[in-house]
Order: structure tokens, then sequence, then C-alpha cells
């Protein structure tokens, strides 16, 4: 037994003699299963890692991992912040300050990054500080459906199932104006000047600039989903059809173009991303459909029930559905797109939503 070699490890890993001192490259990886281990489990001082150049080189050099790899760009920091053993309560760890990239890590939606928390990338889906409540808006008489705020306005716009719609003053938060629609408000959204309002066999269109208002007929039953690409808006309808039009600026209106069939009940969610419109169905399916030939290129089925809303955001589209999952589907290399990662929940999810501070 190489007791007195094994003693020399155990007091080298403990902070002996620095100059014979080497980071533990499978703690850095954070799959270190050696006890007693031979090296150190935490970082170099700062003035050792000249001293010791050839530790230094293995502990960065990640060519030798055999765990997910990065980019050829990325810096051999092997996911930590840049400084370290600089001032405040980190420096006496001898470990800097991760500095988070405003990106997701990929490794981490599939469940398979071993960095943990000295990762650069997020491994959660939220950002900032969290929301603070400002006033309450009271007004409805029945659930509130939809909320619309345009560009520019300083008005915001909300839809109820009490069959009107409200307009409230963002500085005071009165309400200045309602709008009796006679039909329960199913969605609402605005592009530009316009609000749209889906209600039940009509889509609404109000001009908040010149105030001139539309009723684009065609939707059977209630309108569920809206969304505008370019000079087209698209309606998800309870029939499961999807109903598209196009803005004619010489005459100022839109015109019916084209039907998208193929969801066998109602569309509930629509939404355009990468020269695609993607639909969610109560059928549990989301369809992708090709925005120039306005053919469907894809149905998803890995949802078990309604899929309640989609999104797209960065290179992933996001679903969810009353199966009580959150979906993440990347495209593969054919260019379908397939299931990354699977978030299950107790609670059911009923919406996504984007926010990009102002």
């Amino acid at each position: 037994m190489d007791v007195d070699g094994g003693n020399k490890r155990v007091y080298n890993r403990l902070g002996g003699d620095a100059k014979h001192q080497k980071v533990c490259f499978h703690w850095q990886a954070g799959k270190c299963n050696r006890y007693p281990c031979p090296f150190l489990h935490s970082e170099l001082p700062a003035n050792s890692h000249h001293a010791n150049g050839a530790s230094s080189k293995r502990a960065y050099d990640n060519s030798g991992f055999s765990g997910p790899r990065r980019s050829p760009s990325f810096n051999n920091t092997w996911g930590r912040g840049g400084s370290r053993g600089g001032g405040g309560a980190g420096a006496g760890a001898g470990r800097g300050v991760v500095v988070k990239a405003e990106k997701v890590c990929n490794y981490w939606i599939q469940g398979n990054c071993s960095y943990g928390e000295r990762c650069k990338f997020l491994h959660t889906w939220s950002v900032g500080d969290g929301f603070s409540l400002l006033t309450q808006l009271e007004g409805h008489q029945k659930a509130v459906s939809a909320i619309a705020f345009p560009s520019g306005s300083d008005k915001l716009y909300t839809g109820s199932t009490d069959e009107t719609a409200r307009i409230w003053d963002c500085q005071s938060g009165k309400c200045v104006g309602v709008i009796n629609l006679g039909g329960e408000v199913g969605c609402m959204i605005s592009e530009g000047p316009w609000v749209f309002v889906g209600i039940p066999n009509f889509v609404k269109a109000w001009n908040t600039q010149n105030l001139s208002e539309l009723s684009l007929n065609g939707p059977v039953g209630q309108v569920y989903a809206l969304v505008v690409n370019n000079d087209m808006l698209f309606a998800g309808t309870q029939d499961g059809s999807i109903l598209a039009w196009k803005f004619n600026v010489a005459t100022n209106c839109f015109e019916p173009a084209a039907s998208l069939k193929g969801h066998s009940r109602g569309v509930v969610s629509l939404v355009v991303g990468a020269n695609r419109l993607y639909s969610g169905s109560m059928d549990n399916t989301i369809r992708v459909w090709n925005l120039e030939t306005l053919q469907c290129l894809q149905t998803l089925t890995e949802h078990t029930s309604v899929v309640m809303s989609v999104l797209c955001w960065d290179q992933f589209l996001l679903s969810c559905s009353l199966d009580k999952t959150v979906k993440v589907w990347y495209a593969t290399e054919s260019g379908n797109l397939e299931v990354t990662y699977t978030h299950n929940e107790e609670n059911v999810f009923v919406n996504l939503i984007t926010f990009s501070p102002g």
C-alpha cells in the first residue's frame, strides 16, 4: 500500500505545495467521483496559473472532455466567468462570478449539460427582476379574454366574454370607451395602427389613427386566434379552418385570400416564424404551413390534449397543452420539427408569452 504517496496526494489536494497543485478537470466538468481525489476541487489562486503551466493547460484545455462540445469560437473558460480570485465575497473561494449570456443552454434543454451552475448560458426560461402590480383596471362584467396594446399608442384595449371591448387611458388608468360587439371576444391583437378582434362569425378591424372600422366575414363560429404576417391576416376558427385576408392599400380594406384546411377541430393558437405559420388546435395537433404556398408541410402529434398556445422563440418552437406539458421543438437537418425537451407540470398551461423590455 502506498501510504506515503496517498498522504502526499491528499495533502496536495487540501492546499499543500502550490507549485505541484493541479485542478481536477473531472471536477471542473462537474462529474468527479473519486474520493479522495488527488487533485484540487477548487480553482488555483490567480498567481499560481503562470507558475504551473502544465496544470493550467490541462485545466482549461477541453480537447479531451467527453461531454458536450462548444463551438470552435467558444472561449475555453469551461462555462465560468472571466476573472477569478478578484475582490468581493467570491474571492475567498477563489472562484469568479459566472457571467450569463442571454441565451438558453441547448444542452440544458436536452437535460445533459454537465457544467451545472458554472455554465455561461442560461439554465432557466425566465430572466429579469420580475414584475410588480401597478394598478387594477375594473369595468368588465365577465372574464377578460384578450388584451392588445397598439404600438405608439397611449391606449390599452381589452376584450371580454361580456361581449364588450374597453379602451383604457394608460396615464390615468381610466376607461375612456366601451364598444358593444354583440358576441364574446375570442381573441385580440394589434399590428401597426390596427386592432383586430375575433368574435363569433366575424373579425372586427379598427384603425386607431383614422378611426375607421371594418367587419371581415367568413369565419364559422368563434374566432379563437389571430396573427399578422406582412400584409396577410390569419384567423383560426371554431370549425378548424384558418382564414386569410390580404390588405389592399388602394382600397384600405382586407380582401379574402385563402382558407387553410387540415385541422379537424377548432384552431386556438397561431404564430408566425421562419417563413412558417404554426397552428395549434383542439384536435391535439400542431400544423406547420408554408407562408408562400399556404400548404401544410408537417403535422405534429406529440401532444395528447388541446394545444393552447404556440410560440417561436430563438431557434425553437414552444407549445403548451392541456396535457400539462410544454414542449420545445427543434428543426432537424431535414427541416422537420422534433421534440427536444418536454416540461411536465401539475397545473394546466393555457398560454405562452414573450416579453421584450422597453
